[in-house]
């Protein structure tokens, strides 16, 4: 059934709620066009009554409050602190504020919790956050809670982690055992990365298609380099190629299909190339959903942000990792992932994400339907200049690995005529959620590069994405009720305001 229209998260009063209305809601009510400027530009108007947000930007408040008894507890004047899951994360913290800020950072154990503060000079501040954000090796507003309340574990998690990693192993046709769980999905991709320098610590990797930000910050800011192919067509392939025979690689990143364009590259040849030149290549699956599409006979590694379609929910934040077994390479990475993994999935978070994730293919393949159906009516509307999904782009290398009961996903990013003027219009009339995520069972938008791009808008434009880009997550809605809200929002954007 569809929701009332009061009940969805869309009026400029509803700023700052989070989405869904719980307090461990990965998402948060960002309703106009300005606002989500106000978000990055930082304007107390929006921060001030935001009370949750995406995890790995927004800090949440248990996780604010459990830095300031940090603080009090460690720091001295002038000092902040940054509390991580494990020994091994706060380390490489502080590798990492040495590397880029060129100051120390000091270690304390967190009371009975498992957690560790990383103390520093209030100038790392923006090093520690940078950390925090790229890697995804966070502390979970569930750890922050249970921390401030003193609170013991209510499940030590054992059952509900193996049943995740067999409902992946199932879906990915591999052993449990290949299955490797995370915090959150750029903590499988920052893990992944980390094992591939243990085997060629010198080389550089490669990112191939425009990827989600922090999956080419990890490559950017945690190695010796990276070669980046923004557009991921076969020009750029065809330079890979080059690349390939003159130099060892790190290992070749991707998604499929890709964030926010919904590009899908020719994983045919990209698997040419990496058997011919012996690299490995982990493509990111967060978009097929584990269900869409069967990307391991392309790949070593598929890692997944199962905080989005495998949950639906919103409110609990993991990823996943799996390894391909078959692969020539696959024992050495095995051991390389080994060396470099820690369970560091918190026991209570692995609990409702086991429970959200019972029906994840039902829902997936009722959200695919849905999605088609929207994309379809959008697509000729005179309003619009592009409609960005698998189904209109790419559509013989995406087809390529679609499952026999796959399809195009939920996600799908909209591009309009005059869109300096129309896009904040369109935006700011859309009835339905707005806020960073996706994957939910509710529709959910945002001004994706906006918000994920805003200090490098030029930047991105020039890899072709436009900073009015609207990008769009298919929830569980009847499709007829999504179609009526979104000609709704392109007939008001139409009109010109009075006076």
């Amino acid at each position: 059934m569809s929701p009332p229209p009061n009940d969805v998260p869309c009026r400029p009063e509803d700023l700052g709620k989070p989405i869904p209305a719980t307090r461990h809601a990965v998402s948060v009510c960002l309703p106009t066009w300005a606002d989500n400027l106000g978000y990055e530009r930082g304007d107390a108007r929006v921060v001030g009554r935001m009370r949750c947000g995406y995890p790995r930007f927004f800090l949440h408040p248990d996780v604010q409050e459990l830095f300031r008894t940090c603080e009090e507890k460690f720091a001295a004047s002038g000092e902040c602190c940054f509390a991580f899951p494990s020994r091994g994360v706060a380390e490489r913290c502080v590798q990492f504020v040495r590397a880029h800020k060129g100051i120390d950072a000091h270690i304390h154990p967190l009371g009975e919790t498992s957690a560790f503060c990383v103390r520093a000079d209030a100038t790392a501040r923006s090093e520690m956050r940078a950390y925090w954000q790229h890697t995804g090796q966070i502390i979970s507003s569930r750890v922050a809670e249970r921390a401030l309340a003193k609170r013991p574990l209510s499940t030590d998690g054992v059952r509900e982690k193996a049943a995740i990693r067999e409902r992946v192993a199932k879906l990915m046709n591999v052993d449990p055992a290949d299955v490797w769980l995370f915090p959150s999905g750029m903590a499988a991709i920052e893990t992944a990365y980390r094992a591939f320098q243990r085997m060629r610590p010198e080389a550089k990797s490669v990112q191939f298609g425009f990827p989600y930000v922090d999956s080419l910050k990890v490559q950017e800011r945690c190695g010796v380099g990276v070669h980046f192919f923004p557009r991921g067509d076969v020009a750029e392939l065809a330079q890979l190629g080059q690349i390939a025979s003159t130099e060892p690689l790190l290992g070749l990143f991707c998604e499929f299909p890709g964030n926010p364009l919904l590009a899908s590259a020719d994983l045919r040849a990209i698997d040419a190339l990496s058997q011919q030149h012996e690299f490995p290549v982990l493509v990111d699956d967060t978009l097929g959903a584990l269900v869409n599409v069967d990307v391991l006979p392309a790949a070593d590694i598929v890692t997944c942000s199962l905080t989005k379609f495998f949950s639906g929910a919103g409110d609990v934040i993991s990823g996943s990792l799996v390894l391909n077994p078959r692969r020539p390479n696959a024992g050495r990475l095995r051991k390389a992932l080994a060396a470099e993994y820690e369970d560091l999935l918190d026991p209570e978070d692995a609990a409702v994400l086991e429970r959200n994730s019972r029906d994840c293919v039902e829902r997936v393949r009722r959200i695919n339907q849905t999605a088609e159906r929207l994309c379809d009516a959008l697509r000729t509307h005179p309003l619009v200049e592009r409609i960005d999904y698998p189904k209109y782009r790419d559509c013989e290398n995406y087809r390529a690995f679609l499952r026999p009961n796959g399809s195009y996903g939920g996600l799908f990013s909209l591009l309009l005529k005059n869109a300096d003027r129309m896009a904040p219009r369109f935006f700011d009339a859309l009835r339905i959620a707005k806020g960073p995520n996706l994957g939910t069972n509710f529709s959910l938008c945002c001004p994706y590069t906006i918000l994920a791009h805003y200090n490098e808008l030029e930047f991105v434009e020039r890899c072709g994405i436009s900073r009015y880009l609207v990008r769009v997550s298919v929830g569980l809605e009847e499709a007829d009720w999504l179609i009526g809200r979104f000609l709704e929002a392109l007939a008001l954007a139409s009109k010109e305001p009075a006076g």
